[in-house]
């Protein structure tokens, strides 16, 4: 599938819950969210079927988020069921790790290729903070039951906030000295009722290369990568920059968005989203529909101007 502007669209990213055992400062409004009724919520059937013609029509690349998908009653049917699937070359989960210890066996039997854990400190003091109910130890039980159970390359996502994980830029670079592993930290976007709060927490990725001069940059294969990739001396992994804000990438987006609740967003940073959970739960045929949805994707994101949305990153998904 290709839209007006000649991208190839071909990467459909799934949330199946709003709902997240961990309350992080700048996803997790302090009052809490307005939960989405259960019956708005799309079954793991209806996902499955919207899944399976996405794919028919060209998606090979899907990745399940959230809010956090392991907590999703019965994840590892949709995990298998999207796995089943021929013309998937890729099944990906993004995940903040904290049940990963007790399901990474179970997600890669179930067809599951690799992960990206959202890990933003390496002190369990300030994860406590940050998260307001989670423990450091359980997303490294996570990461490293991941890791034997072969669900990689593991990339980690660092969201940078001003006043509070500055000063770990070169613990988390240091990661990728003797791990094959991708440490990619992204700028702090303002979405939802934390537009705001995170506008002030702002800084940007130029930040870590100011820190870490030594990092030089290489090429990646993927070009729809968000991603700008760097590595140290001799280092294993990779260390990624994702600048929405101060370096947008939307010449090469290859993606299309499901919420939880059936709508399609053909781009993040807007605010226009199309229903397909009424068609769908009356039986009908979504190819038309698809299509003018991927043919009439934004040309880009204009954050640049305060254009920012307003639906919580939970209700959206990672």
């Amino acid at each position: 599938m290709f839209d007006l502007y000649g991208r190839k669209i071909n990467y459909l990213r799934i949330s199946v819950t709003d709902l997240c055992n961990l309350r992080c400062k700048y996803c997790m409004p302090e009052k809490g969210i307005d939960k989405i009724y259960h019956k708005e919520i799309l079954t793991l059937e209806e996902i499955q079927s919207i899944t399976e013609k996405f794919v028919e029509m060209g998606i090979d690349k899907v990745r399940i988020t959230g809010g956090e998908p392991l907590v999703r009653n019965n994840i590892l049917k949709l995990v298998e069921g999207i796995g089943r699937i021929e013309k998937v070359k890729d099944l990906a989960m993004t995940t903040n790790a904290t049940l990963l210890k007790k399901y990474s066996r179970d997600l890669k039997n179930a067809g599951l290729n690799r992960l990206n854990i959202s890990l933003d400190t390496l002190n369990e003091e300030k994860y406590s903070i940050i998260t307001k109910t989670g423990q450091l130890k359980d997303v490294l039980e996570g990461i490293e039951s991941a890791k034997k159970e072969g669900l990689t390359p593991i990339k980690l996502n660092i969201v940078l906030i001003k006043d509070f994980n500055e000063d770990e830029i070169e613990d988390f670079v240091n990661l990728t000295r003797y791990e094959d592993i991708d440490v990619r930290f992204i700028e702090l976007m303002p979405i939802g009722a934390l537009k705001y709060w995170s506008l002030n927490k702002y800084i940007s990725n130029e930040t870590v290369l100011e820190r870490v001069p030594a990092l030089i940059e290489t090429k990646s294969s993927d070009i729809s990568s968000p991603a700008r990739y760097y590595k140290l001396p001799n280092a294993k992994g990779r260390v990624g920059l994702i600048n929405p804000i101060s370096c947008k990438f939307c010449e090469n987006c290859n993606r299309i968005r499901l919420t939880a609740d059936g709508k399609i967003k053909s781009c993040l940073h807007s605010n226009d989203e199309i229903d397909l959970k009424e068609l769908i739960r009356n039986g009908k045929d979504l190819t038309n529909l698809i299509t003018d949805i991927v043919k009439n994707k934004p040309k880009e994101h204009n954050l640049e101007e305060g254009n920012y949305i307003n639906r919580d990153m939970t209700a959206i998904g990672g």
